[in-house]
Parts: C-alpha cells; sequence; structure tokens
C-alpha cells in the first residue's frame, strides 16, 4: 500500500469513528440547548418588520415620521417605535480539525474538538428553534432552517477536512460566524482571514477552546511531551522550573487573540473544557444577540 493510500485509509477511519458517534452528539447538544433555554422564540433586533419591540430616545437621524407621538407627549422626550426584525439572517459555524484540537489532558473531561463540536450544535439547536438559518463554512449547502440544517451540520462536521483556519469561502453580509478554535494557528494567517470576513462585512464570534493542561501546566518531574502526529517530542527532567514563562506566553497568546477580536469588532469567549458546557452556551448564545435566556437545570 503507497503512503497516501493509507493517509487516505486513516482519514477515511477517523470520519467513519465520527460519524457513527453522530446521533448521541446530536442527542446530546439537544439537551444541553434545552437545559439552557426553553421556547427560544429568536433573536430580537431593530428591523423592519411588524412586531412591536421597544420605544427608544429619539436620534437626529431618525425621520420624523418615526416618532410616537403618544408615547412622547407622556414625556418631556421624544420617543420612536421599534419594531422587530423579522428576516433570518444567516449564521455560519467553522469548528477547528486540526491535530491539535484532539488533545485531551487527565485534568480534562473532554478533548478540545469534542467540547467545540457539542457547543456548535447546541449553539444551532438553539438557532434552529429561534428561526434563524444556519450553515457550516466548507459545506456546500447554503444556509437553511429546522432540524434538516441542524443535521447536516452535524454530519458536516464528521467529515471535515483537518484545517485549522475556515475556509476563504464568500458569505453574505450582514452574515454572522462562530469560529470555535484553540487559536494556535499562526496568528498573522488567523488575523488575515478575520480581516477578509470584516471587509466582507461579516460579524465574527471567536471561541477559544483551552485544555485546562494548556493554561495550567501542572505537571511535575521527568514528563515527556509529544506533539500531534509526526511533531516529535521532548523530555523535560523537571517539568515544573519551565512552568512561570510557559505560562506567561501562553497567556500572551490567549491576549493577543482576544486583541484581534476586539480591533475587528468580534466578539471573543474563552472556554476551558474542564469548566460547565452550559455557562458557556449561555454567553455565546448572549453575544450573537439572544433574548435574556432562562436556564432549567444547570
Amino acid at each position: 500500500m503507497t503512503a497516501t493510500g493509507s493517509s487516505y485509509d486513516v482519514v477515511q477511519e477517523k470520519a467513519e469513528a465520527l460519524a457513527s458517534g453522530l446521533p448521541a452528539l446530536l442527542v446530546a447538544a439537544e439537551r444541553l440547548a434545552a437545559t439552557v433555554s426553553l421556547g427560544v422564540h429568536g433573536r430580537r433586533r431593530a428591523g423592519m418588520g411588524e412586531t412591536f419591540w421597544q420605544f427608544r430616545r429619539y436620534q437626529p437621524h431618525d425621520a420624523a415620521s418615526a416618532i410616537d407621538w403618544r408615547q412622547s407627549a407622556r414625556s418631556q422626550h421624544l420617543f420612536v417605535r421599534e419594531r422587530e426584525w423579522e428576516a433570518a439572517e444567516a449564521v455560519w459555524f467553522w469548528r477547528d480539525s486540526s491535530a491539535s484540537m484532539e488533545f485531551c489532558s487527565r485534568w480534562a473531561t473532554t478533548a478540545k474538538i469534542e467540547r467545540a463540536s457539542l457547543l456548535l450544535l447546541a449553539l444551532a439547536a438553539l438557532l434552529a428553534r429561534g428561526g434563524e438559518k444556519i450553515a457550516l463554512l466548507g459545506e456546500h449547502a447554503e444556509p437553511s432552517l429546522g432540524r434538516a440544517a441542524l443535521r447536516r451540520i452535524a454530519f458536516g462536521l464528521a467529515h471535515l477536512k483537518a484545517d485549522a483556519l475556515p475556509p476563504q469561502s464568500t458569505i453574505r453580509r450582514h452574515a454572522q460566524l462562530v469560529w470555535f478554535s484553540d487559536f494556535l494557528a499562526p496568528i498573522d494567517d488567523i488575523a488575515r482571514l478575520m480581516q477578509r470576513f470584516t471587509a466582507a462585512g461579516v460579524a465574527g464570534h471567536m471561541v477559544h477552546i483551552v485544555d485546562p493542561a494548556e493554561e495550567d501546566f501542572p505537571y511535575v518531574g521527568r514528563t515527556r511531551f509529544e506533539g500531534p502526529q509526526h511533531h516529535g517530542s521532548q523530555i523535560l527532567g523537571r517539568a515544573e522550573t519551565i512552568r512561570p514563562a510557559y505560562q506567561a506566553r501562553f497567556a500572551a497568546h490567549g491576549a493577543a487573540i482576544a486583541d484581534l477580536a476586539r480591533k475587528e469588532g468580534w466578539t471573543y469567549l474563552r472556554h476551558r473544557t474542564d469548566r460547565p458546557a452550559q455557562m458557556a452556551l449561555i454567553a455565546l448564545y448572549a453575544h450573537i444577540g439572544g433574548d435574556l435566556i432562562s436556564m432549567k437545570g444547570t
């Protein structure tokens, strides 16, 4: 068997293993979505719909016809009657599938790629319930509604190529991109992609997945560190001696990723795999513009 054939078989085996776990993953994701929010009715935002949302103070750029004179007569200020946007926007997802995402230390409850997949599908389930169009980058399918779209995303996750960075796909303006990764790819490459998406009018959300051992570096004594796949290994006689320098470097890298998000106007959420998934999902859904979420059973 050639090296190329062998590599293909390994990829195929991984894809089949992931696909075999899809039903359980979907069940877990939908259960997580249910514990976080029951009866989600969509993300409320101002727009051209017919459903009343709220009153707000009049601004100089508002048209005079937008003023609600009855409400304004009750106060010393002018008020505008805002309506809820009823047209669904597309929300795209990307999950880093590189080798580093498969890392799971003994201090974690799950591998980074498994937690990212769970959060992605749970968020997709919440948005699908709210009438949002959802899709996975790297697939040819356009954003669509309902459980069929959720299942398509789940299937796509099992067959994503082992890429750290999302493809340079064309996404329509005003769409949103939710990017799950450990962001260990070269920071310049990450920055260029973010700038390209921002220039195209896409709103971005970064979900930084971290294993506790990556941040805490709890290793003591003689320790062997192995790189992903064929990246070699290194043995340290006293691993604890490099802990302060390592932690400082890891923290600086995370701060640089967060700073990129701030500069591009994206949201940034950092999540450790030893922490409850519910809290991360709540924060992430709020970033995307959800209503106040009621929790049950968390």
